[in-house]
């Protein structure tokens, strides 16, 4: 089991930045300042992994059209071959266009809802990883990879709803959850981070919480441990740090690492993703992310 493995819709951004301010209906702004970009979600996670020299099995949804075109260049340039598992007609990628001013981001979304994966199709193609990025969907799937031996990781982005109650089934299956403090303390309903990550305790040995551009608290064996982010990136962009954490963090859980270290990498690919903007612009090589992690290997403040 040598690689890791994640389903998810693939997302491609269009961000047309320095916008002097957001349009009124009938108005037309440019800017000189445009990127096209692949956004998050798990097949973005895929990418940075991939470019940190880790195979990967991304399978994910692509049609004929441009967009899935430059999508399918994006993963290939990332050394990342994805499995394409959509049968229909439409554009099958979720699209995105932001107008980003000094002050705020405005976002418009296309995404494709009418094709269903059936859940025996994307257990076929995620058996056998060492490692895989769980989708919120389709519990079934992750409980028997789960059961055959495949570490199973949950990082879900924020949603009014969250609590214990509605996410039990996937807290109960899941090997590792990586909420930020926003949806940490969403779901268990606290108010600090610590007492967030004691009540998650209850579904996991090790409890893991990201506190942003502070860093990653962990909570194991009623002990605190503290991994404090790199001061040395600026942020730029914040779009896309959690799932470029996740890479940093799947990183370490593929190179069997102490859990502290895999933090440590995931606070170091997440601080690279967010000095530019777009989900996958910036991103440190394998080389790159090893030579930091010795550098910043004090950044980890045990018994916190």
């Amino acid at each position: 089991m040598s690689f890791a493995a994640g389903y998810g819709k693939t997302n491609v951004d269009l961000l047309f930045e320095n916008m002097p301010r957001l349009p009124d209906e009938g108005e037309e702004i440019f800017t000189d300042r445009f990127s096209l970009c692949l956004g998050g979600g798990v097949p973005g996670t895929m990418v940075t992994l991939g470019r940190l020299g880790v195979k990967t099995k991304t399978v994910t949804e692509l049609s004929e059209d441009m967009f899935s075109s430059f999508a399918l260049s994006e993963f290939r340039k990332a050394g990342v071959e994805p499995v394409n598992v959509y049968e229909g007609e439409r554009i099958a990628v979720n699209i995105t266009a932001g107008a980003i001013t000094k002050n705020d981001r405005t976002f418009w979304s296309y995404g494709n809802s009418q094709n269903e994966v059936s859940a025996e199709k994307i257990y076929e193609n995620l058996k056998g990883a060492k490692a895989v990025a769980m989708h919120q969907d389709n519990p079934e799937v992750y409980r028997k990879l789960k059961e055959e031996g495949t570490i199973v990781i949950l990082d879900t982005g924020f949603v009014e709803d969250m609590s214990l109650e509605t996410y039990d089934e996937m807290l109960k299956i899941a090997d590792y959850f990586l909420p930020n403090r926003t949806e940490a303390l969403k779901i268990t309903g606290e108010a600090d981070p610590k007492k967030a990550a004691i009540k998650l305790s209850r579904y996991f040995e090790t409890t893991i919480v990201k506190l942003d551009k502070d860093g990653c608290l962990i909570y194991k064996d009623g002990k605190f441990t503290f991994v404090k982010s790199v001061d040395e990136f600026v942020r730029v962009d914040s779009t896309g740090a959690g799932d470029a954490f996740f890479a940093g963090f799947l990183y370490g859980i593929m190179k069997d690492e102490p859990i502290e270290k895999c933090a440590l990498y995931g606070n170091l690919t997440g601080g690279k993703c967010v000095s530019a903007v777009g989900c996958t612009t910036a991103y440190l090589t394998e080389e790159e992310l090893l030579s930091m992690a010795e550098k910043y290997k004090e950044n980890i403040v045990y018994n916190y």
